[in-house]
């Protein structure tokens, strides 16, 4: 790196001006003291001129050198602690002469560190966060099959009456246990890719409409229609994993029907929109959500509703398996919704080709 000339002495300058201009006057003062009759002669001021200035630059090349050197070493030793880099990348930030370069390197060098510590005060908030969620959504179920379990063991597995009750309903706790871990180390897998994509071609339509016949018992107790935007005479061919694309279907249909109103619908329309993109859209007219909820929406365990009441079970992770199923495949997936109108999700897929062969 090539080394910049010095811009900036202004500490080194004043203090060389102030040290030459009280050994001067001591040196005027004590010639006036030591002689009554001293008088300030031409040879006497020209040699008080030229001490001037040689004191001037020994106190100007003294201060300059220490004040730079001990900066540098201090900024090293502050770098080195704080951001550990090769000494290559150490010397390219800090070996200068420029004194505005260096600065400007220690501020760029701050303003990372503020950036991380925000960063790392965030995590901690999610962190604690996520903790809370994950210990309300396991609670629940564990307290209810404890309280069964004690029930019984407390005499009620003799009575026929309720022994069969309690067990079927703890056995569904059990359930809703294995269901909520079952989602977290599918979250978990998918996050860290360690779940590959089992990729092909297939028609879009057919897997809506496998959804729709497997949801129709749950819409039907809320008189909730699940029907196409209009009648698709030609298959929709896609490229992407089956079961994934069906859960992630599932997962936002059956979000429509939980947080859709009595005698509502939920539509699904599907669009081309670029040559080799189509986009699937989930609409619904229920509840709706407000806008400072969506950028959340898609986190583990985040809920709009933070009272936890759910008409549906539920892990509190359909959301985030979503979002991470769409970019495992490396596509897209968006929401827009307003409160007592409705939500839409929306989501990119590959077009597939009519057949493998073509």
């Amino acid at each position: 790196m090539p080394i910049k000339p010095l811009k900036a002495y202004r500490f080194s300058l004043t203090l060389s001006l102030l040290i030459t201009l009280v050994v001067v006057v001591f040196i005027a003062g004590l010639l006036l003291f030591l002689s009554d009759e001293f008088l300030f002669t031409k040879s006497i001021m020209v040699s008080l001129a030229l001490s001037s200035i040689a004191i001037f630059l020994a106190c100007f090349l003294i201060l300059n050198f220490g004040a730079e050197k001990f900066i540098y070493k201090q900024i090293r030793v502050l770098n080195n602690d704080l951001e550990p880099m090769p000494k290559e990348e150490l010397n390219d930030i800090l070996i200068t002469n420029d004194m505005d370069a260096l600065l400007k390197n220690v501020k760029e060098v701050a303003r990372k560190r503020s950036i991380e510590i925000d960063s790392l005060k965030d995590q901690a908030a999610f962190r604690r966060e996520f903790l809370g969620n994950i210990s309300h959504e396991l609670k629940t179920p564990l307290f209810t099959v404890q309280g069964y379990i004690l029930t019984l063991l407390d005499g009620a597995i003799n009575d026929k009456a309720v022994n069969r009750k309690y067990l079927s309903r703890a056995s569904k706790g059990v359930e809703r246990l294995i269901y909520i871990v079952k989602d977290l180390d599918l979250l978990i897998n998918l996050e860290k890719g360690r779940t590959e994509l089992e990729l092909d071609y297939f028609d879009i339509l057919d897997l809506i409409q496998n959804v729709f016949d497997m949801l129709e018992i749950q819409a039907s107790k809320s008189s909730i229609r699940l029907e196409f935007d209009k009648t698709y005479n030609e298959p929709i061919p896609v490229y992407a994993d089956f079961e994934r694309v069906q859960q992630v279907v599932t997962n936002l249909i059956m979000n429509s029907i939980k947080y859709g109103k009595i005698k509502g619908t939920t539509e699904v329309s599907i669009q081309p929109i670029y040559k080799d993109k189509i986009i699937v859209r989930i609409r619904d007219n229920g509840e709706g959500i407000e806008e400072k909820h969506l950028p959340r929406l898609f986190e583990r365990f985040y809920r709009v509703d933070k009272s936890g009441n759910r008409r549906m079970g539920g892990s509190g992770l359909g959301l985030a398996i979503v979002k991470h199923i769409i970019e495992a495949h490396e596509e897209q997936i968006f929401v827009e919704s307003q409160p007592d109108i409705g939500s839409e999700f929306s989501f990119t897929l590959e077009k597939g080709k009519a057949s493998k062969g073509d």
